[in-house]
Formats: structure tokens, sequence, C-alpha cells
């Protein structure tokens, strides 16, 4: 065997990978990337003394005050996504040689978008169940949402960003909607009135922080087809305005929530030869599991986009 073979991941589609992300999916804008060293453990979770003003002054001799930030929670357990994308010998000019970094970044790229788009529903279905809020800290628009002219979404946007800065003395920083949410939101008559001459379509996502005062607005527009064979949109009609960490920060950073990812994944194993298959085979594996470590750091709009 030659040193491409003995090799059990390949390095440079593993580089492709940890760096590829579906513009599509938008989950980890609410539950960024934190690299871990092990399969499971306790969820670090904050509370408001992750937030709060000390009074940091000493006099001589007297003690320094201590904190720590943030507690030991429920359980964690990294969930194992894999899946092999396949390379018919048929798709090579020359069938003697595998695949270039072409083809084989192109098969992996479509290993990574099933597995990151088995992510962003469970993210979604994180982030939008109702039960896992305070009475504070949701509002149910179901009945009369922001594709109502009557519902005025600078006000609901304004009085989320109070009860997340009550709870956490933070203001959020991003406020994620689904697809059905953003359109509602576009063709509201109290946003269209803070820009004249634009249609609903011209407003774009950086114009709508502006108006609402939140750093990014993001748009979940992910499908998914269900066992019925129908598409079923994973973010439904729901919007969620949150205080998360930066990317790529350590667990011991106050977030809404984050995704707990093993380090060095996803990885991408060496490809091999499937002989019954006559194709070329590209292991990906991803180990992750996406958590919410500060609830009172959220806020959600059931049924903001609902019509």
């Amino acid at each position: 065997m030659n040193s491409r073979q003995v090799r059990m991941v390949d390095p440079v589609l593993t580089n492709i990978a940890l760096g590829y992300q579906n513009a599509e999916f938008v989950g980890h804008h609410l539950f960024p990337r934190a690299n871990v060293q092990v399969t499971g453990g306790q969820v670090i979770e904050f509370g408001t003394e992750a937030f709060r003003q000390y009074n940091l002054r000493r006099a001589p001799g007297a003690n320094t005050v201590q904190v720590q930030f943030g507690y030991a929670g429920k359980k964690f357990a990294l969930v194992q996504d894999a899946i092999e994308a396949v390379v018919p010998r048929e798709w090579l000019r020359d069938a003697a040689v595998t695949p270039g970094i072409q083809l084989g970044s192109r098969a992996v790229t479509l290993g990574l978008d099933i597995v990151q788009l088995a992510l962003e529903n469970e993210q979604a279905a994180l982030a939008t169940n109702a039960s896992s809020y305070g009475t504070d800290n949701k509002i149910d628009l179901s009945a009369n949402s922001w594709a109502d002219p009557s519902r005025n979404p600078i006000s609901d946007v304004s009085l989320a960003q109070e009860a997340v800065g009550d709870g956490i003395g933070r203001d959020a920083n991003v406020l994620l909607l689904s697809g059905s949410a953003f359109a509602a939101l576009r063709s509201n008559p109290h946003i269209l009135a803070r820009f004249q001459g634009l249609s609903a379509g011209a407003i774009s996502r950086e114009q709508l922080a502006q108006v609402l005062d939140v750093e990014r607005v993001v748009v979940g527009r992910a499908r998914t087809e269900n066992a019925s064979g129908n598409m079923v949109r994973s973010w439904g009609d729901h919007a969620v305005l949150a205080y998360a960490a930066p990317a790529n920060s350590s667990v011991e950073q106050p977030s809404y929530g984050y995704t707990y990812t093993m380090e060095s994944h996803p990885l991408v194993e060496t490809a091999y030869y499937d002989n019954n298959r006559k194709s070329w085979v590209y292991p990906v594996t991803y180990e992750r599991s996406a958590e919410l470590t500060g609830i009172s750091a959220g806020y959600l709009f059931i049924g903001a986009g609902a019509k």
C-alpha cells in the first residue's frame, strides 16, 4: 500500500469539509460551533451571573472578587452522522486512476449537504420548541402575524429585545427568520414605511437589521422531504431573536446555544474503490450535538409568518 492508501483520513478533503457551509443553512448563527475533544460530558449552561456587572474595586488586604461563569448542566453526548458519497467509474475519463480533487470535492460536498441538513433540522427543532422558553421570552403570533397589516413587527422585536436584555444584561445580536416570516416582515406596512420608494422584494437583510436595531438578520429556507414525500420547512413560520457568541467561540463564553463538535470534524476518510458498484466511495463523518446553553438569551416569535 502507498502512503495515500495507508492514511485513514484525507487531509485535503477534510480541510475542504471544515471550511464548507451551505448558504441555505443558518442554524449555526444561533448555535455556533464549539470544539470538544470528548464524545460526552456536561453542557456548560449560563445564568445571569455570566452577564452581571461586578464591583471589582479592592481595598488593600481585602479579598479579590472570584467568579465562575457557567455551571455544569444537563449531559451531552455527541451523535455521529456518517454518509458515503459515490463517484461512478463511468464519470472518469481514465478508469485506472482515482477521481481528481475537483470531482472528489464535489462528491464530498454532496455528503456534507446531507449531514448539515440533518443538523439544521435539529437546531431548528430546538430553537422553535416553545416549551423551552419562559413566558416572558415568547409570543404567539399565529392568529395575528406580521402578515397582518395591523401588526407592528418593529414594536414586537423591540419588546423582545427588552426581554432578552432584562434576562441577560446584553442585547440580542441575531434575528433568525423563517422564509415566511421574512416575507411577511418585508411586506408589512410598518416596515415599508421606513423604505419609501422601495418594494418589499428590494429590502435587504442588512436594511432590516438597521431598522430593527439588531446586528444581523438571517433567513432559514431549508426544507426536508418527510415520509409522505412532502417538503417541510425546517424553521416553519417562526422567528427567533437571540444573543449568540461569535463563531468558533469556546464553550465557556455565554451564548444562547452551541453546536458541540468533535475537533477536526466533519472529516473525510480516504476514498476507496467498490468493485461491486464499480465506483469510488468517499466516506464523510460528522460528530456533533446542538445544545441550548442559555435559553434566557433567546426570544421566540411563534407563527410570525403565518397567513
